[in-house]
């Protein structure tokens, strides 16, 4: 894991810098990745293996990687993000490999993880932020996503999980009203390519964003305050960068954006990189795309300008 250098911020109740509020240990995060450990958060280590297994599905502990602090990445504002532990897919590209087991993150109470949300309520007031829970895949450790969710809505702090949607069954009804906004990344238009590229199937993560869609419309989950998506798709060469396999993506955005105008509130195109590449050598994983090079400025272009095409927001 990346060292990071702690910086101290003061802010007022009002979010602005300076006088003898309340003082933060920020870390001085680069745009990616992966956060800054568990600084700051308590691990609890010292329980029997049935206490924890008992609290997890409760929802009471979480395994989790790391957090961080970040402005403008994983939603607006400065985000709180959180690195869950476990995930079903093994996508070809992933830059944090070494979340895919929930074994390997460290026992963090969701008691815990709020009590550090709430030192940064002032941050996300001031920035219109809040918190972003990421992975791996939230949605393998749902109960425990609920109860930080629930807790960080009472607090009044705007909600966002990062998700394939692979495992989208498993937000519940009452879990999805606590959600502000679901970064939502599809992998590929074509089935045999997703399959390719994360192991596993396509079509759950469709339903779960047709779903989405149709939260707050009759027949549609109940809530007054739906989420958005801002939908994600990675530009891999020779993989996922065909004309057609994006062109399949951005009318399935559109179709979405057919069911609830304006719920798809922009759509980010990402180009490959390899920093991950490391990662992948120092935990012992064969890393297939070595070869790789990330796409050039006219292919990424392309691709935006398909999702454009379709009157979609494209960053």
């Amino acid at each position: 894991m990346t060292e990071k250098a702690n910086a101290k911020a003061i802010f007022f109740g009002d979010g602005t810098t300076g006088g003898s509020a309340t003082e933060l240990d920020v870390p001085t995060a680069p745009r990616r990745r992966t956060g800054a450990g568990l600084s700051g958060v308590q691990i609890e280590d010292n329980l029997e293996r049935h206490d924890k297994l008992k609290m997890m599905r409760e929802g009471e502990l979480g395994s989790i990687h790391s957090w961080e602090l970040v402005t403008a990445v994983d939603g607006p504002g400065t985000r709180l993000t959180v690195f869950f532990n476990g995930c079903p897919l093994r996508c070809l590209y992933c830059h944090n490999p070494d979340t895919f087991e929930m074994r390997d993150g460290e026992p963090v109470t969701a008691t815990e993880l709020l009590k550090k949300i709430r030192r940064y309520v002032p941050v996300f007031k001031a920035t219109k932020g809040g918190i972003t829970l990421s992975g791996g895949e939230v949605l393998m450790q749902p109960a425990f996503a609920a109860k930080v969710l629930r807790g960080a809505k009472e607090m009044g702090v705007h909600t966002a999980i990062d998700t394939s949607g692979y495992l989208g069954k498993s937000l519940t009804d009452d879990m999805l009203k606590d959600v502000d906004l679901v970064l939502l990344d599809v992998k590929s238009g074509h089935p045999e390519t997703y399959k390719e590229v994360t192991g596993r199937e396509l079509e759950p993560t469709l339903e779960f964003g047709r779903r989405l869609a149709g939260a707050g419309l009759p027949g549609g989950v109940d809530t007054e305050t739906p989420p958005v998506i801002w939908l994600r798709f990675v530009v891999v060469p020779g993989y996922t960068d065909a004309e057609d396999n994006v062109e399949i993506i951005a009318n399935y955005a559109a179709e979405l954006q057919s069911i609830r105008p304006g719920v798809i509130e922009r759509v980010e195109i990402l180009p490959f990189h390899q920093m991950g590449r490391d990662k992948w050598k120092e935990i012992g994983i064969p890393y297939a795309l070595d070869g790789v090079s990330p796409p050039s400025k006219e292919t990424v272009e392309r691709v935006r300008d398909q999702f454009r095409n379709k009157g979609l927001t494209t960053y």
